[in-house]
């Protein structure tokens, strides 16, 4: 991923190291190169090495007159910091105005050489100590939905943070309806039989006319939400401000969740995590859910309380729990999770940032930026989201 086609001559040359790919599910068709704005400036790469020494970049190309707003005569340090895909998300990095020294790492060490001097950071998985020593940053792109791990004191409140919306709505309404399926079509038991060579029938459930609560209505919900609507579902759900949706046929505050529970055959949880949502489903919530109700956690592990849920699904109070988020990732494997045959659990793919998608909310907003116009998708503080 993460190459341009043979007509883009300003996309970045990275020689990081060859890294294993983070396989996050079955990868989406890019966005042609035609969908990226005209290229007019070629970032210049600063390479770090393994050792965390940094090559020094050919020289700093500014095309074009500096943003308004900030007058600078030297461009702005952009940090790419992922895990595993540090080169792919730099790569598509598109400067329509002014060149940058772009970075592309992949571990503490290697960007502990260069956060010093990093304007902007583009990153998942940033450690808090790194951040604690960004003395020049102004903006953060999150390569994520979930922002709790820059919503920490190592970053200034005159730090922008901004994440990506509106692209996991899609995966995660395939996620929750696949496993919806999975629950309704009885798979797990015609596997078994066939497993077992023994041709027993049982007839399976229908989605049609299920009743599925979302928990959360932001852009994930709502997807999730059209998705349930076409297998003919009935949407209830759950906000802070029980604001009525299209999507839904019923939206309760939260303070009244309990009672959209008891109706629901399936609860899905998209909540943001924040001081509020902390531990929202404990014990009494999974009390309010029908014996036969399955809950689908794919928000933050932290939203459900583990202990309560572990009891629920081991004493066969709800129908089971299909869970790809956890308190602790990855899931230790003396978990009794694990071993619950109620529960599915699935490690943290339900919806993948892939460079691509990413790469045209952060083009969109570098753009921005550079230009002194407000950027999309900022983060409030006092929300958490």
């Amino acid at each position: 991923m993460g190459h341009a086609g043979p007509g883009l001559r300003s996309e970045p040359c990275l020689r990081l190291p060859r890294r294993p790919r983070h396989e996050q599910g079955e990868t989406r068709p890019r966005h042609s190169p035609a969908s990226h704005a005209p290229l007019r400036a070629r970032p210049d790469l600063g390479v770090v090495s393994r050792g965390g020494s940094r090559h020094p970049p050919r020289g700093l190309r500014i095309r074009g007159p500096a943003p308004r707003h900030a007058r600078r005569v030297t461009a702005p340090t952009i940090l790419v910091y992922h895990p595993e895909e540090a080169r792919d998300y730099a790569r598509l990095i598109r400067l329509p105005r002014r060149g940058a020294t772009v970075v592309a790492c992949a571990t503490p060490a290697e960007a502990d050489a260069v956060i010093a001097e990093a304007e902007i950071l583009y990153g998942w998985g940033v450690p808090a100590a790194l951040l604690a020593r960004a003395a020049r940053l102004r903006w953060i792109q999150c390569m994520g939905a979930g922002v709790e791990r820059f919503l920490v004191p190592e970053v200034p409140a005159g730090v922008t943070i901004t994440r990506a919306a509106g692209i996991f709505g899609p995966w995660m309404a395939e996620y929750v309806l696949g496993w919806s399926l999975w629950v309704t079509q009885r798979m797990e038991t015609f596997r078994q039989r066939q497993r077992e060579r023994r041709w027993v029938g049982e007839h399976p459930a229908r989605l049609h006319g299920a009743t599925i609560c979302i928990i959360g209505l932001g852009d994930i919900g709502r997807a999730i939400a059209r998705s349930a609507r076409s297998f003919a579902m009935t949407v209830v759900g759950v906000s802070r401000s029980g604001r009525r949706v299209r999507e839904a046929s019923a939206v309760y505050r939260t303070s009244a969740m309990r009672r959209a529970l008891a109706r629901a055959d399936f609860v899905v949880v998209t909540l943001p995590l924040t001081d509020e949502t902390r531990g929202l489903i404990g014990a009494a919530e999974l009390s309010a859910m029908k014996p036969s109700a399955w809950l689908i956690n794919i928000a933050r592990g932290q939203v459900v309380e583990e202990a309560p849920l572990v009891k629920a699904l081991s004493e066969h109070r709800i129908g089971g729990a299909i869970l790809d988020v956890f308190e602790r990732e990855p899931l230790p494997p003396e978990h009794p999770l694990w071993s619950l045959h109620n529960a599915v659990i699935t490690p943290h793919i339900s919806g993948p940032s892939t460079p691509d998608e990413i790469a045209v909310i952060f083009n969109d907003n570098l753009r921005r930026y550079l230009s002194g116009r407000p950027l999309r998708h900022v983060v409030s503080r006092r929300r958490g989201y």
